[in-house]
């Protein structure tokens, strides 16, 4: 049983991590400060550390440089509620495994406690055989899962098929697939399954970014290069230099933006704002979106040339409305982990609440199907889900925004579900944002996008 030592000075969300991760069979210890977990390090040996960036007596970083100087098979995650992109590579440079920023999920705090023990495992089999190093131990076939769940149906199954094929070269790869099917969940899968699994992984929202704020965040800038650079920032491609950048949303870049991109792809060379050193990349660039790029590069608005470079491979993501057969997969998975996070008792579904999943065709896909359960699990005063916990248009079979068909491309698509939940939501783009399952600027990025007059 893996012994891992948490370290925390929210003492409350400590303890609820501990409970959290010994209902999932790890043997855990919480401490809340620098000198008690160093008496802990005397103490116990300890497979992973999860430590608070910022403690009462000393700094996670300070911390990390003395558990690694104790023992250089101990695994590190940090985790912090100020997350920066400098402290991150500041992290990854004295050894940590990963870096994570509150407030996250407990799906995500599992994937990176996995990674890190299975990482854990790699070098101890290495110190024993080096000639194993290039035989990584996540290429075994029966590890790749989604979500965790290994028996999945043949649409699934294919996808993970073609994962299992392109994860271990250096192909860029264009994950497609709606709002919500788990693009993110994929790309992460194939740096977990690279060669790369043991750098950096940096998820990047395209539709997050301001156009004039690009060009800093992903190549960063130096100090006093332009108004407001109070200090030198690493940028996304230089923080996941060695490892993989996940460009999330790729649409949604200005045509200024994906030039700029390209040059970068090209090049594997990259500047920060003000400066005149080029630095060197190694990067793997996975990107996703919901849109369909070729008509966008058709009708000039994505750079044909950057469609290539990063769609040596692509991979769809079938909608959850076609994968009806993992439904109930996904739903137990949700609803085992909403259990954990909420410390609930909830562990089936009534026959009722079945037939109403099966009926319904999740135009939010997974992201609404968590939603959904998580929801019903805190209403819940049962040890089973029932109807009368289910949001109505769940329990009726039906939604207000509309499906693709093949009178419909996918820009069309996406175009008349805004403008059918701007309508539903007097033109509260708040609330249209939250309808539709996607970020308030991403809503307003494509509002211009399709130059919508609202």
């Amino acid at each position: 049983m893996p012994k891992i030592l948490i370290i925390e000075d929210d003492l409350p969300f400590g303890v609820m991590l501990k409970k959290f991760l010994e209902r999932h069979n790890f043997k855990v210890d919480v401490c809340s400060n620098a000198t008690d977990a160093r008496a802990k390090f005397k103490e116990e040996s300890y497979e992973l550390i999860i430590c608070d960036q910022r403690l009462p007596d000393a700094g996670g970083l300070e911390l990390l440089s003395e558990v690694k100087s104790l023992s250089s098979k101990a695994q590190v995650i940090l985790m912090t509620g100020y997350a920066e992109v400098d402290s991150a590579v500041s992290a990854m440079k004295k050894g940590a495994y990963d870096y994570i920023s509150k407030p996250f999920t407990p799906d995500e705090m599992l994937m990176v406690i996995n990674g890190a023990l299975k990482s854990a495992v790699e070098i101890e089999s290495h110190d024993q055989d080096k000639a194993e190093e290039q035989e990584p131990k996540e290429h075994q076939p029966a590890k790749t899962s989604f979500l965790g769940i290994e028996d999945l149906g043949p649409a699934s199954k294919k996808m993970l098929e073609h994962i299992k094929l392109v994860a271990p070269t250096n192909m860029s790869v264009l994950i497609n697939g709606e709002s919500g099917t788990g693009k993110e969940v994929t790309a992460r899968i194939i740096h977990n399954h690279s060669k790369r699994a043991n750098k950096n992984f940096v998820a990047v929202d395209c539709g997050a970014i301001p156009k004039e704020l690009a060009t800093s965040e992903f190549f960063g800038h130096i100090k006093g290069s332009f108004t407001g650079a109070v200090n030198d920032k690493v940028g996304y491609f230089e923080a996941a230099n060695g490892g993989t950048l996940f460009l999330d949303e790729i649409g949604n870049l200005s045509y200024e933006n994906q030039v700029q991109l390209l040059r970068a792809i090209q090049e594997r060379k990259i500047k920060r704002v003000g400066s005149t050193k080029e630095i060197d990349l190694d990067v793997r660039i996975l990107t996703a979106t919901n849109e369909d790029l070729q008509t966008n590069v058709n009708e000039g608005r994505f750079r044909e040339d950057l469609y290539h470079r990063i769609n040596e491979f692509s991979i769809e993501i079938p909608p959850l409305r076609e994968r009806f057969d993992d439904l109930m997969r996904f739903a137990h998975h949700f609803l085992e982990e909403a259990s954990s996070e909420l410390g609930k008792n909830v562990s089936g579904f009534s026959e009722e609440v079945v037939q109403a999943f099966s009926t319904y065709t999740w135009p939010g896909n997974l992201r609404e199907l968590k939603n959904v359960i998580k929801r019903a699990v805190l209403l819940s005063p049962k040890d089973r889900l029932t109807t009368d916990v289910l949001p109505k248009e769940v329990l009726h079979g039906h939604h207000d925004i509309a499906h693709p068909n093949e009178s419909f491309s996918k820009s069309e698509f996406e175009k008349n579900n805004i403008l059918r939940a701007l309508k539903q939501t007097n033109f509260n783009k708040t609330k249209a944002a939250k309808l539709l399952q996607i970020t308030r600027k991403t809503l307003y990025n494509k509002i211009e996008h399709y130059q919508l007059d609202v």
